[in-house]
């Protein structure tokens, strides 16, 4: 299928400001049953000079600058269009075949590029017991963990729609029994590397839920043996197939947003953001 995206951020400023360089993380990223048909970005006022290039974890960033003029706005447009292929997401085999259980120690060749996403320095006492009671309840089993973990949150926490915002340390979301998308990923990410599963935050767009339809949404990528990088949504509650579009993937919960940058100037700011996902 093909999905059109249409993503809008409008920042108003009350008082002029100038502009410093903007970072955006708007630009899809391709995956093998995943593709960009189309792209077209809209940016008011003018750059003066946009530089496109990949970042140190593989994403397209767009690095934004501008003319040392006073401005009362910022808008940015983009359209993209993604085709998006059926895929088996369990259609995989896991290798070495003693990774079917866990916890289990990746080889040294790859361990040295996912040390970033194995850091535990967002867990806590609470969630390592909460990883582990889901761990000892599917026998330590890999897949059945990962799946047993997205449908527990779904199943038994609150949803909220929290659009701004950092996402809460994985403890509260646990505490509280609630949160948003971000909420959810932090939590998922800290519980798998709490049992040595690498794990990182992803953030794009949700096709065919109607929570999810006119804002950005988040979720999970966790590296295994075999397998490579595979996508989990405790939203959901389940693996994801092709109604995700991921703009970015990252060890970090807090450095993909989509819009990033500063101004010169004293003012308060609102911002606007809309999305509207169809299928073409």
């Amino acid at each position: 299928m093909n999905l059109k995206v249409h993503h809008t951020l409008q920042y108003t400023y009350a008082a002029p400001v100038l502009l410093g360089y903007h970072t955006l993380y708007m630009f899809p990223r391709t995956y093998p049953n995943q593709r960009v048909l189309d792209y077209s970005i809209h940016i008011d006022p003018l750059p003066s000079k946009v530089v496109r290039n990949v970042d140190a974890e593989g994403n397209t960033q767009q690095i934004v600058y501008f003319a040392n003029t006073p401005v009362s706005h910022l808008t940015v447009n983009s359209v993209i269009t993604v085709a998006s292929d059926p895929v088996n997401v369990f259609d995989f085999v896991l290798f070495p075949f003693s990774t079917q259980n866990f916890p289990f120690v990746y080889e040294s060749r790859l361990h040295k590029y996912l040390l970033p996403y194995l850091d535990g320095r967002d867990s806590s006492p609470e969630v390592e017991q909460f990883a582990q009671e889901i761990a000892v309840g599917v026998n330590w089993e890999t897949v059945p963990f990962l799946v047993e973990l997205m449908k527990y949150i779904q199943q038994n926490f609150t949803y909220a729609n929290r659009e701004f915002g950092k996402a809460y340390p994985p403890e509260e979301t646990l505490r509280n029994r609630r949160g948003s998308c971000r909420d959810y990923a932090r939590l998922c990410i800290s519980a798998c590397r709490c049992v040595g599963i690498a794990a990182r935050f992803v953030s794009g767009y949700l096709y065919g839920n109607s929570q999810q339809a006119h804002e950005l949404h988040a979720w999970v990528e966790v590296f295994l043996p075999g397998a490579g990088w595979r996508g989990f949504d405790p939203t959901e509650g389940k693996a994801i197939a092709n109604h995700h579009i991921s703009l970015g993937a990252s060890a970090d919960f807090d450095q993909l947003a989509p819009v990033m940058g500063t101004f010169v100037g004293v003012t308060d700011t609102t911002l606007i953001t809309q999305v509207d996902i169809q299928l073409i």
